[in-house]
């Protein structure tokens, strides 16, 4: 796998589809693309997932909630999905159990809520994880016994799965690569260049570490930048409106001690009834999310005071005997739906009305665009847009000759080649520690193989080799030295944000937001990089003001806001 600067190097000067936007969603469309055998080249202005990708609730579900609007047909094509994407990548999607309480005098009593649980496992066609059933209150009180007892009159118990989903993106970029595609993050498209007809034929990309500029020609090009939809249409040319309505959504995060819950907890808010999770992390618990109209800039959404109050108070609402505070909050992370805005003539509709269904248009110069949608179903948006591109390519006589079925649906992601039929993860860890001949605690195996499947017995082979790879980045934590190695040489980390953030989990996880080892990571990259002192500094300080946008709530506790330093504002 080239690295990110080698990635910049072999930038192509034509290809048939450049993929603007390194989420999810264009992760998808590189991997479809290429998997045809259509020459593709992605470029994101930040880190792959830097956006919305990484900053999602990390579940992969149906949508129960969307029975209650009469979604079926997006609850059908998640439910579907979420198969599909359990059997590409089982190391990263992992099933869990979901109980959702009702209480009396609930607006949906508890027969209703067990007629939508029958649906939503018919809609799956009965290939949930595992069927449902309903608790008894005495049930939910031995599953989950800090759930609040008092007139509850059962629980369903049904299953949806949960993920990484920065590292769902990034592998699913990675094979895309694999299959020959080129990847370059921290790239921005700066314009559009533009045939004799005023057709889109290319970009203008800018190397955001060192300013330099390369012009790559397309025979289509595919915006799939989430919450930036509406700033890439604009240098497409004069836009009357906006395509999307941008909602904010943040979590929190606390010590699974100060919320000890063991499935994913349905909570109610008890102030407008929003939906709202509290969720289990391994060492920690997360709750989450809001649903707020957002009109800032993409990239420089963080949780208000408001947002971390009105979380706590859904989860002391739902937890009598294990309240949480202010001060128990760990980290937070925000981050923006790019949903579809409604048509002028659909009247006021609240921030959770917005559908989540996506569309792809073309514009009169040929920009394809694809927006909205969900995590869950990026691999059918990707094909989707990918079909659009196709029909492009055909009407304009560039349609390669040897094009081929993506089936992507059929083919695992890199971490899940040979994996195991049973899904295992404990015993592919022991196989793990055996490779690295016992230079690996248990606890380190397990975490290698939860975050990088099968590729973890490459990583141990590195550590094998050299004792400073098995060094813990953080005394105390299972993440160690060789995942930035193998970060920045494997998985295009370019800066001491990408491995903090979206390569391993640490910026979430730490009780310091790994403040503490961003010295020491910064130096090895410097040394696999070759960074200059001034770069190093440079991504030293930008790490520090990632942290301190996702700790901004705590700055109006002592008085008025003050904005800090921009995270991600450069490498």
């Amino acid at each position: 796998m080239p690295s990110r600067e080698q990635m910049w190097d072999k930038i192509p000067e034509q290809v048939d589809v450049v993929v603007v936007g390194g989420g999810i969603t264009g992760a998808g469309i590189a991997r479809d693309a290429a998997r045809r055998g259509l020459s593709v080249a992605l470029f994101d202005q930040n880190d792959i997932a830097f956006g919305t990708s990484s900053r999602s609730s990390k579940l992969i579900h149906g949508g129960l909630r969307y029975l209650e609007s009469y979604e079926f047909s997006l609850v059908f094509e998640s439910v579907t999905e979420r198969r599909v994407v359990m059997e590409l990548a089982p190391h990263l999607v992992n099933p869990l159990a979901f109980i959702f309480p009702v209480y009396q005098g609930s607006r949906r009593n508890l027969w209703m809520i067990n007629a939508g649980m029958w649906l939503y496992d018919g809609l799956s066609l009965f290939r949930s994880p595992k069927t449902h059933r309903t608790l008894k209150p005495k049930e939910v009180a031995d599953e989950e016994p800090m759930l609040k007892q008092e007139d509850l009159q059962g629980a369903p118990l049904y299953y949806d799965c949960s993920t990484d989903d920065s590292r769902l993106t990034l592998e699913t970029v990675l094979d895309a690569a694999e299959q020959g595609a080129t990847v370059v993050n921290w790239a921005r498209v700066d314009a559009f260049t533009k045939d004799d007809r005023g057709r889109v034929s290319g970009v203008v990309v800018k190397n955001r570490r060192d300013g330099s500029l390369k012009e790559v020609l397309a025979h289509a090009v595919i915006n799939a930048t989430g919450p930036w939809t509406d700033e890439v249409l604009a240098m497409s040319g004069p836009r009357t409106g906006k395509v999307l309505r941008p909602t904010k959504g943040i979590h929190i995060v606390v010590a699974k001690d100060k919320l000890p819950v063991k499935h994913a907890v349905v909570l109610f808010h008890p102030t407008d009834d929003r939906v709202l999770f509290a969720l289990p992390w391994g060492e920690r618990t997360y709750v989450g999310t809001t649903d707020t109209d957002y009109d800032g800039a993409p990239g420089e959404e963080h949780a208000t005071l408001a947002d971390v109050d009105y979380l706590i108070e859904a989860a002391n609402e739902h937890f009598p005997s294990h309240h949480i505070s202010r001060d128990d909050v760990i980290s937070t992370w925000a981050g923006l739906r790019p949903l579809i805005a409604p048509e002028p003539d659909a009247g006021e509709m609240s921030e959770s009305k917005v559908s989540r269904e996506h569309q792809i248009f073309v514009g009169e110069d040929g920009l394809i665009t694809i927006a909205g949608g969900k995590l869950t179903t990026y691999r059918k948006m990707a094909k989707e847009a990918v079909d659009t591109a196709v029909q492009l390519l055909k009407l304009i006589d560039k349609l390669p000759q040897d094009l081929r079925s993506g089936q992507t649906f059929k083919f695992p992601l890199p971490g899940a080649v040979d994996w195991p039929a049973d899904d295992d993860h404990d015993k592919v860890a022991a196989e793990v520690s055996k490779t690295a001949e016992g230079t690996l605690p248990d606890h380190v195996c397990r975490h290698l193989v939860d975050n990088y499947g099968m590729r973890a017995f490459e990583i141990a082979k590195r550590c094998v080799k050299d004792p400073a790879q098995r060094e813990s980045i953080i005394e105390g934590r299972s993440e160690i030295m060789a995942q930035v190695d193998w970060g920045v040489e494997e998985e295009l980390a370019a800066s001491v944000a990408d491995i903090m953030v979206r390569r391993t989990q640490i910026f979430f996880r730490d009780y310091d937001q790994g403040l503490q080892a961003t010295d020491k990571v910064a130096t090895r990259m410097a040394t696999l990089i070759g960074w200059s002192a001034q770069e190093k500094q440079r991504h030293i300080d930008a790490y520090r003001a990632e942290v301190a946008l996702s700790r901004r709530w705590r700055d109006e506790l002592a008085g008025p806001l003050a904005k800090g330093p921009t995270a991600g504002a450069s490498i």
